[in-house]
């Protein structure tokens, strides 16, 4: 390769990673934007990462403050843009939650996130799933009933989780990578698997006790108390 083509070559990769960068900034949903003038509400220092993937029904949708959203995010209300039964507050997002790239909400009903809840990566939570009783059509024209979620303040998600209708999560709750979890998860749990089981819990005065009796210890202030 030619001196002048390779310094052409260079001259083009920094321009095209400076567009990228210049539109990752411009692109963001931020307070003051147009795009979060849409939302049912949109707090203080809050951010939806761009490009997203789909943001459907946003005045259904309430971002509380300093929420990070990763890119390729879908936040989505109802069944469509024309849907006529949407919910005032249908999905709701707590303050200083952070949701990772490419997660997926599909809420109907009702799916509450508390504050400072932690998802990873490619986390998907719907609160409607489909019915399939019917031979005589389609399993996706039967759709199923609507089952609220919430999650509980200061929960962590991992990547690749399901939380599935009807689930209630408690207060700082672990769900595990690639875990399946439907029914309700008790406060200060952690959860692993398809379907997800208790597989430590905290015991008072004891520790963090796993199905075999083993132990670790609560460890306090390693933060401090601010």
């Amino acid at each position: 390769m030619k001196p002048l083509t390779r310094a052409l070559d260079r001259a083009v990769n920094r321009g095209v990673h400076a567009a990228w960068r210049w539109l990752d900034r411009a692109g963001e949903i931020v307070p003051g934007t147009r795009a979060a003038a849409e939302f049912g509400s949109f707090g203080t220092g809050s951010c939806i990462d761009f490009p997203p993937a789909t943001l459907l029904n946003r005045r259904s949708i309430h971002i509380g403050s300093g929420v990070l959203v990763g890119r390729q995010a879908t936040l989505s209300v109802g069944y469509g843009a024309d849907d006529p039964h949407l919910p005032d507050r249908a999905l709701v997002v707590g303050d200083r939650s952070i949701l990772g790239a490419r997660v997926s909400i599909t809420a109907h009903s009702s799916i509450t996130i508390g504050e400072a809840v932690f998802f990873g990566q490619s986390v998907f939570v719907t609160d409607a799933s489909h019915g399939y009783q019917d031979p005589t059509r389609p399993i996706g024209q039967q759709f199923g009933e609507h089952q609220p979620v919430s999650i509980g303040s200061g929960s962590w998600i991992g990547h690749g989780a399901v939380i599935l209708p009807g689930t209630r999560i408690g207060q700082n709750v672990v769900v595990a990578a690639g875990s399946i979890v439907r029914g309700e998860v008790e406060d200060f749990a952690v959860v692993a698997g398809n379907p997800a089981r208790v597989v430590r819990r905290l015991e008072p005065d004891v520790g963090w006790v796993d199905s075999r009796g083993g132990v670790r210890p609560v460890l306090e202030g390693l933060f401090g108390s601010g």
